[in-house]
């Protein structure tokens, strides 16, 4: 049996010279009881610095559906990508399966990789005689609270 994954690396534009800077504030949130921030807000803070190791092999990309919702990927997410990265067992992807993107864990079954899915409703789909390329490792996810259902 003959089971094709590519992973696919590009170099992708980045800018240097826009990077957005937010206030950082130096302490942990509690997720019991309150803590003060007071006077902790410290130095700038780029979001690229902490969440993207290889910027020129990173994009972003915004989910559609509700096949990951157990794996906290939920509809209109924004996940971060790294092409850079090999896949790996239990990682989640974007591939492209016969030409359609699809957000999955991969996994392997008596080494046969899978593509799961994080809902019941959807089931995993078998990387059998399709042409299959992962066009990255999902490496963080943005997930909005507010306004989720516009």
């Amino acid at each position: 049996m003959k089971h094709t994954i590519v992973t696919h690396i590009e170099e992708l534009y980045y800018d240097d010279e826009k990077k957005h800077y937010q206030p950082y504030i130096e302490i942990y949130v509690c997720a019991g009881f309150p803590s003060p921030a007071g006077d902790y807000i410290e130095r700038p803070l780029d979001l690229t610095e902490h969440l993207i190791q290889h910027p020129s092999s990173t994009y972003y990309i915004r989910v559609s559906g509700d096949s990951m919702i157990d794996y906290g990927i939920f509809d209109r997410d924004l996940l971060i990508v790294d092409r850079s990265l090999n896949p790996g067992q239990g990682d989640i992807v974007i591939a492209a399966l016969d030409g359609e993107l699809t957000c999955k864990c991969l996994t392997f079954k008596n080494g046969i990789p899978y593509l799961k899915s994080g809902n019941p409703d959807y089931p995993s789909i078998e990387i059998k005689d399709k042409e299959t390329y992962i066009w990255g490792v999902v490496i963080h996810n943005i997930h909005t609270f507010r306004n989720r259902h516009k």
